[in-house]
């Protein structure tokens, strides 16, 4: 009692050692991948205004911390700050390079919240790209995807960004009741973070370009003049977006000089961050327009030439639609008809032109016929833009009706949400009444769990000393078991030697049969080919006192192999002594004997069956039954070392030809292991 109470307590000491030096390694492992998480979240809020403002310096520091980060996920969000530097400096091919990257890394990783953000904050840059580039619908796409993946991520701040970005992409496709939509949830969350109302401005001119579409120019100037309040604040590209959005305001209200004071802005704006390209030439396409409704042809001229090779390097269809439809009117104020002719046959329409680029090109096309005399298409485009105005008109009615619709929604929404919120606060409150019995009960179920362990633990430790002692006792009974093999072996030998050579067949086979016990007596278990090379042994001695009547039958199957099936020794050897002298000898007739080896789902059948009448208890043939004993007890103390079990069964069973016999069976699983 006292070596196995020292022996519990050195136990428990090396437990906790070795949990204290696996806690503090796992600790040292996770601060590893938190600090370099860490040091990526502080490098981008450093660093975030730099993006717009010096976007190729900061692609130049994330690529090189990029390199060095041992965690994959932080490597690739040092890629995704790359790839925004691409878009704020318009490389279009690089940031779809980019993107392709991100993608096939997110792709093959399993999830977590912080693989979401990556991916939501790919699939936003990936809309984007495609807004670039006039494919509003596949945009809106990516970043209604993105929304959704962020919902399982941990960056619930930047999910407001990605509503604008989504709101916007359905006011450009002209689901205004939709973008409003997006653009108020976008609201709600900045209320919910309890986002400052001067941080809120991007929402406040993003509503506004709704109604700007809707021609609801008292709420479009109610938003600007929200979203103006924090011009000194914002970024440049977000100045960028306020300026030209509040510009086309004024173009849709036919206040071109108004228009064109906002427009020159940006290009003020721009000048000190040569890396806007983008905001730059969008407001020159924006400033040769405003001068065509001027009739400034020379200056809109100007313009469209400084902006007409960018949009043409960038494959914008939407622009180049838009200089094309500039370039014709031009060719009209110009009085170049042949020109004017010239563009409208080269110029091809777009699916994603919007309704108010096709408007103002009819208007063109209709002022072309009219001045080279085709009244009767000049009419034709009067008609399309009578009938555009009023199914425009008609949509922007709907709209606005969708739009109360929507509104009156969220209102309920958000009422619905505060109930739950004091729903929620009161379950907290029992919540946290209960939290000290949830503690007890958590302790005491700690104790009965211990208590249980060092039970269980006692328990297999008296069961093992138990194993072993039967071992040690079936080695004993092997030893003495021994001990007259030996002498008879060597009184054998010397009468092999002394016999002639006809005669020395049979004990030659009884020597063989002695030598290959005493070599298999040290070993727990042996192969199959090895055991039935000894019960081979074992029947050939056996055929002499049973006669010709005597007929043994073994048979392997073809697919097992039996130099590669191992099994306890004395398997096979037991049964079969049994049943040759407790059911074979006295028998009358035909003595049968069949062993049988064959393939079963998940191991190896291994069956041994007579025709002596059977297994009867009350015989005084029945023997002793130590052999099968010591076979059982072998069995058992190898299974408790295994998850899968050695099966064994002995039953009798009727034959083809009527007779009754005893079968014994054994199935030996695949993965077993004879080791104790």
């Amino acid at each position: 009692m006292r070596g196995s109470l020292k022996s519990k307590i050195r136990f428990v000491l090396w437990l906790g050692i070795g949990l204290a030096v696996l806690n503090a390694c796992m600790r040292k492992e996770g601060s590893g991948k938190v600090s370099e998480m860490q040091a990526f979240e502080a490098f981008f809020d450093t660093h975030v205004d730099s993006i717009v403002t010096a976007p190729r310096w900061t692609r130049t520091q994330a690529l090189q911390r990029m390199k060095t980060a041992k965690d994959s996920l932080v490597r690739y969000n040092y890629l995704s700050v790359a790839l925004k530097t691409c878009l704020a400096t318009s490389d279009i091919d690089s940031a779809r390079l980019l993107i392709r990257q991100l993608e096939d890394f997110t792709g093959r990783q399993p999830f977590s919240p912080q693989l979401a953000d990556l991916q939501s904050e790919c699939l936003n840059m990936k809309g984007n790209v495609y807004s670039r580039r006039g494919y509003v619908d596949s945009a809106e796409v990516c970043f209604r995807h993105a929304y959704e993946v962020r919902l399982r991520g941990t960056k619930v701040e930047d999910i407001p960004d990605i509503l604008m970005n989504l709101a916007d992409a359905n006011n450009h496709l002209g689901r205004l009741d939709k973008g409003a939509f997006w653009y108020r949830r976008a609201l709600l969350i900045c209320d919910s973070l309890n986002v400052p109302s001067d941080k809120k401005f991007p929402i406040y001119y993003g509503l506004a370009q709704g109604y700007m579409t809707l021609r609801d120019y008292e709420q479009c100037d109610y938003y600007y003049n929200l979203a103006a309040k924090s011009y000194q604040d914002m970024l440049p590209d977000e100045k960028h977006f306020y300026l030209n959005n509040r510009g086309n305001s004024y173009y849709y209200r036919g206040d071109y000089a108004t228009a064109i004071g906002y427009f020159r802005k940006i290009a003020d704006l721009v000048k000190d961050y040569p890396d806007m390209r983008w905001g730059l030439n969008l407001s020159y396409l924006n400033l040769s327009d405003c001068f065509l409704q001027q009739s400034e042809p020379d200056s809109a001229a100007k313009y469209l030439e400084l902006c007409r090779p960018f949009f043409e390097e960038m494959g914008s269809t939407t622009a180049l639609y838009y200089i094309d439809t500039q370039r014709i009117e031009l060719a009209l104020q110009r009085k170049n008809l042949a020109a004017a002719r010239q563009l409208l046959i080269a110029s091809k329409a777009s699916p994603e032109i919007d309704p108010d680029m096709i408007h103002i090109r009819n208007k063109y096309l209709q002022q072309f016929h009219e001045e080279t005399g085709d009244y009767k298409q000049a009419y034709y485009y009067l008609k399309e833009n009578n009938r555009l105005d009023d199914s425009i008109r008609n949509e922007r009615i709907r709209m606005r009706t969708a739009d109360l619709t929507l509104r009156y929604q969220q209102d309920s929404t958000l009422m619905a949400h505060k109930v739950l919120f004091q729903k929620q606060e009161n379950e907290v409150l029992v919540l946290r009444q209960s939290r000290l019995v949830t503690f007890a009960i958590a302790a005491v179920a700690l104790l009965i769990a211990v208590f249980l362990y060092l039970y269980n633990r006692k328990k297999r430790d008296l069961l093992l000393a138990e194993n072993r002692r039967t071992v040690s006792t079936l080695r004993l009974e092997n030893i003495r078991n021994r001990l007259s093999p030996h002498f008879i072996f060597n009184v054998l030998n010397q009468e092999v030697v002394s016999r002639e050579e006809g005669e020395k067949h049979e004990l030659a086979s009884l020597v063989k049969l002695m030598r290959r016990n005493l070599e298999l007596a040290e070993q727990l278990c042996i192969t199959l080919a090895e055991e039935l090379d000894f019960v081979g042994t074992y029947i050939d001695l056996e055929r002499r006192s049973l006669g010709d009547a005597f007929h043994p039958d073994i048979r392997i199957a073809e697919d097992v192999y039996p130099d590669r099936v191992w099994l306890p020794s004395m398997l096979i050897q037991i049964p079969v002594e049994n049943a040759v002298k407790h059911a074979l000898r006295d028998k009358e007739g035909e003595r049968n004997l069949w062993i049988t080896v064959d393939r079963r789902k998940g191991g190896i059948c291994i069956r041994i069956t007579d025709n002596g009448g059977g297994y009867r208890p009350g015989s005084r043939h029945r023997g002793t039954g130590t052999g099968m004993k010591v076979i059982m007890q072998t069995i058992q103390i190898l299974n408790m070392k295994n998850k899968e079990a050695i099966d064994g069964a002995i039953h009798n069973v009727t034959l083809p030809g009527g007779e009754i016999g005893c079968e014994v069976t054994f199935l030996l699983p695949d993965k077993y292991d004879y080791r104790i």
